[in-house]
């Protein structure tokens, strides 16, 4: 028993030991490497010691920008702190884990995976760190699951992802249209009358990414929950159980379009960037994704073509709910820290209405929060006006779809879906009733052993969420 006992601590301070060396790749903002180290100062120590907190993140898209902002927050406080920006390499979730067995997290840092990191005790209540005032610009959209937990508030809201339809407009109009569809029948029509005009120069009229699950996500997320008022991510809030015919329309539309040759060739094994090379180059009538585009076409394949976005059809044109905007927190406070006072008064400088406003106006990210998007003029990139937030856009609450999968018996829902898209054979209705089946055993083995307190709320309504974060 000795023996078995050493060999699994052992095995445990090995698996220390090669994360505490990944965290080896992690690299400040202006790009030198450098190993995590504990954080230094203490707080009160006099004027003379700087309060030194660390600062962790994933993010590389606004790196440079971010570095910026915490210079200029260590030249101006009059608090005596000094903040430490890290960008960490991949492996940002592993790393975290190894900072917080060895006692060496950092003060604050970016979430990328809330329920674990709560589960886990990682993040301080920030009810008991911000003043009331504070977060009282929060109201209405602190929702449980995603920045709250238990009575308490661990993350705040900052960006989101705002899904669209991207289009060429030369490619609609030269196919006769003068506006994007609006439902789903349209879309079939527009993507075979596209593939009609341009087969033979190898334009097609749709394509999505069907190397993984998120070809079907993103049109099915999109489309799926503003045309429900009940469901997001195949859950029903009001019965509490798993739904899967909300996707049934989109699915049925996008299979048209893959038996109509409309779908570029080859959507089985495309992933994302060889999908935006392809509209980039016009050979592409439409596709869906989210507000990372316009960078995209600004840096990354830049472009010459018109394109331009509209909300993504729905099957007869009705919104019944929003389109999902993914809106994780932005960053928590560490429990381990011993400077959570001075992170929290470098958190508040984060959520600044000048850093906040100056961020999207550079088109970093498109805000949730109403007190910046009303303050916010247009931002400086081509195409992001068509990604901001509309009366149709919204954060929908947790679902306990990723807890359920873990418990789940056989193939996903997105795969199950991707197979009957892609192919000719499947019974889409015997499909959607299997996956019910086994989804809801799923979720009530989920549920007795306590990995989800998630349940039915009658009173539901996706209706109530438009308008909560735009006009």
């Amino acid at each position: 028993m000795k023996k078995r006992f050493a060999t699994k601590r052992s095995f445990l301070l090995c698996s220390l030991l090669v994360l505490a060396l990944m965290l080896g790749a992690c690299s400040t903002g202006n790009g030198t490497n450098a190993a995590p180290e504990a954080s230094t100062g203490t707080e009160g120590a006099g004027s003379a010691a700087k309060i030194k907190l660390s600062y962790w993140t994933g993010d590389r898209h606004d790196m440079d920008y971010m570095q910026e902002q915490v210079d200029k927050y260590n030249a101006t406080n009059t608090d005596n702190i000094e903040v430490e920006m890290k960008v960490m390499a991949d492996n940002y979730n592993q790393a975290v884990e190894v900072a917080f067995a060895s006692n060496q997290a950092p003060d604050i840092f970016k979430n990328y995976d809330f329920q674990t990191y709560v589960s886990k005790g990682y993040f301080a209540p920030l009810d008991q760190l911000l003043s009331k005032d504070f977060l009282a610009k929060f109201d209405g959209l602190l929702i449980e699951d995603i920045y709250a937990k238990e009575g308490h508030v661990y993350l705040l809201p900052n960006t989101g992802q705002f899904w669209r339809l991207l289009y060429n407009v030369d490619l609609l109009e030269k196919a006769g249209y003068t506006e994007p569809p609006k439902t789903l029948d349209e879309m079939v029509e527009v993507a075979k009358k596209i593939t009609e005009q341009g087969k033979a120069e190898g334009v097609y009229g749709f394509a999505s990414n069907f190397k993984n699950g998120s070809g079907f996500t993103r049109p099915a997320y999109a489309s799926g929950s503003l045309s429900s008022e009940t469901s997001h991510e195949g859950f029903n809030y009001k019965t509490g159980e798993f739904d899967f015919g909300m996707f049934r329309d989109i699915a049925q539309s996008l299979h048209q379009m893959k038996v109509d040759g409309s779908m570029m060739p080859g959507v089985e094994s495309l992933d994302i960037d060889p999908l935006r090379a392809q509209f980039a180059q016009g050979k592409i009538g439409m596709y869906v994704n989210h507000s990372s585009e316009p960078a995209v076409y600004s840096s990354q394949f830049p472009t010459d073509i018109r394109w331009s976005t509209a909300l993504v059809p729905t099957k007869d044109g009705e919104h019944n709910g929003v389109t999902w905007v993914n809106a994780s927190g932005y960053v928590g406070i560490s429990t381990q820290s011993d400077k959570q006072e001075a992170a929290a008064k470098f958190l508040e400088y984060l959520y600044t209405l000048e850093l906040r406003k100056d961020y999207q106006e550079k088109g970093l990210g498109l805000s949730v929060l109403p007190y910046v998007n009303e303050a916010s003029g247009k931002p400086d990139l081509k195409g992001i006006e068509g990604f901001l937030p509309t009366k149709y856009d919204g954060i929908y609450p947790a679902t306990p779809t990723s807890i359920t999968e873990t418990k789940l018996e056989g193939k996903k829902a997105t795969d199950v879906f991707i197979e009957y898209i892609l192919t000719s054979n499947q019974d889409l209705e015997a499909a959607i009733k299997d996956l019910n089946t086994r989804y809801n055993k799923a979720l009530a083995a989920a549920r007795t052993e306590g990995l989800t307190n998630i349940q039915a709320n009658p009173s539901f309504s996706a209706k109530s969420l438009q308008g909560s974060l735009g006009q």
